[in-house]
């Protein structure tokens, strides 16, 4: 079994209103999708772990160089196309099932019911292994 991390951001897909400005009942059915896929997942189990993160307005960035106080600033903001809205962990036996979840989570319906088509990253989580071919010295 492989682990990916299937990548949610602020990329709107098909619809540009945010989802603060949805009618509740839309708010509800798209919630409720990733509920029943969640729970569909972790019923295979394939889902490891699924999270939202809180809105962007409340983000901050830390620097440090571990000798000065560290500098906390806000943000990102939202104009950040790449800004983490949550993830899910799925444990699978191949890239491609990977690839079939994420298309399911990209038709997460918004308003009207629409799917969304949310751009859905992919990545591999890497193992051991994969940075020990990266040190030649073993």
């Amino acid at each position: 079994m492989t682990k990916f991390l299937l990548i949610v951001d602020y990329q709107p897909g098909v619809i540009d209103t945010p989802m603060t400005e949805w009618a509740p009942e839309d708010v509800k059915a798209h919630m409720a999708y990733y509920e029943a896929l969640n729970n569909e997942l972790l019923a295979s189990g394939e889902l490891v772990e699924h999270l939202a993160l809180s809105w962007p307005e409340e983000a901050k960035t830390v620097i440090s160089d571990g000798k000065a106080a560290p500098v906390i600033t806000d943000g990102p903001f939202v104009e950040s196309k790449e800004m983490l809205a949550g993830f899910q962990m799925v444990d699978v036996e191949s890239l491609e099932r990977a690839l079939e979840i994420a298309a399911l989570v990209s038709q997460v319906p918004g308003p009207g019911g629409v799917p969304i088509q949310q751009p859905i990253g992919v990545r591999r989580v890497m193992e051991a292994a994969d940075f020990e071919e990266l040190n030649p010295l073993g």
